[in-house]
């Protein structure tokens, strides 16, 4: 593999991160459960589908296939999109989608730390433009995993049920093939096992303070970084990609 096809794999794996979990987030547009919420739910989601157009965009320079980052968001199939199977995970109550966006946004705060320090320009540029909304993103859902699981009976219970559940694909955060091995030689990504432990350090404290747990033993579910994706991502598609591939080069 050469360092511009591990390049350009690598910045498809972090748009669609961003872009998969920026729509999640658009669906409670108009149905969170508090006003603010259902600003702030839908200002996040502004963040990531920015972030994901920064990624696409320098993934189409790469590429130089005279491809946009429209084309790179809406114009591929189901099996050629790499995000991690945890941002693609239904919405479910709102505590479901609060400990989604935790396990998330504690990864992606490490990464944009350590991606600030590359040597490729333009992703320390991108890493350095986000770091703000990621650190926001972080406090924002880590207060509402303590609210909420040392709050009532009720609450404590979904969010639980839901960290039980969501917890079985952390691990796929930390994967790295070929594509990383490259790029970490050049500098240019960091090895994220370098803050694996780091990363569940973090999440414990929180967790605790929110009187909940983490399962001591679970099968971890990955396949995503392959285009090995659940159901659920075929709807969303569906849904993400109608306007564009109905009506397309359409113009506003």
């Amino acid at each position: 593999m050469t360092k511009e096809k591990a390049l350009f794999e690598y910045l498809i794996r972090r748009a669609d991160d961003s872009l998969i979990l920026g729509h999640r987030l658009s669906e409670w547009c108009g149905h969170g459960p508090i006003l603010e919420e259902d600003i702030a739910l839908t200002n996040l989601a502004l963040d990531l589908i920015g972030q994901a157009t920064e990624w696409f965009q320098y993934a189409a320079e790469v590429e130089g296939e005279d491809r946009d980052e429209d084309d790179l968001a809406f114009m591929r199939i189901e099996r050629e999109y790499k995000n991690v199977l945890l941002v693609e995970q239904t919405n479910g109550d709102f505590g479901k989608t609060i400990v989604r966006q935790f396990l998330f946004d504690h990864f992606q705060n490490l990464l944009f730390e350590k991606l600030l320090e590359s040597e490729d320009e333009q992703i320390a540029a991108i890493a350095a433009k986000s770091i703000k909304e990621v650190r926001y993103h972080l406090k924002h859902s880590s207060e509402w995993v303590i609210r909420l699981g040392d709050g009532t009976e009720e609450s404590h219970k979904r969010v639980q049920e839901s960290l039980t559940d969501l917890s079985r694909f952390t691990e796929e955060l930390f994967f790295q093939d070929e594509v990383d091995q490259i790029l970490n030689k050049e500098g240019i990504i960091c090895d994220t096992a370098d803050f694996k432990d780091q990363y569940y350090k973090n999440i414990q404290a929180v967790i605790d303070e929110a009187t909940l747990q983490l399962p001591e033993k679970q099968w971890q579910l990955d396949g995503g970084r392959k285009g090995v994706h659940s159901e659920h991502l075929g709807f969303l598609l569906t849904e993400l990609q109608y306007m564009q591939r109905t009506y397309p080069n359409m113009k506003w």
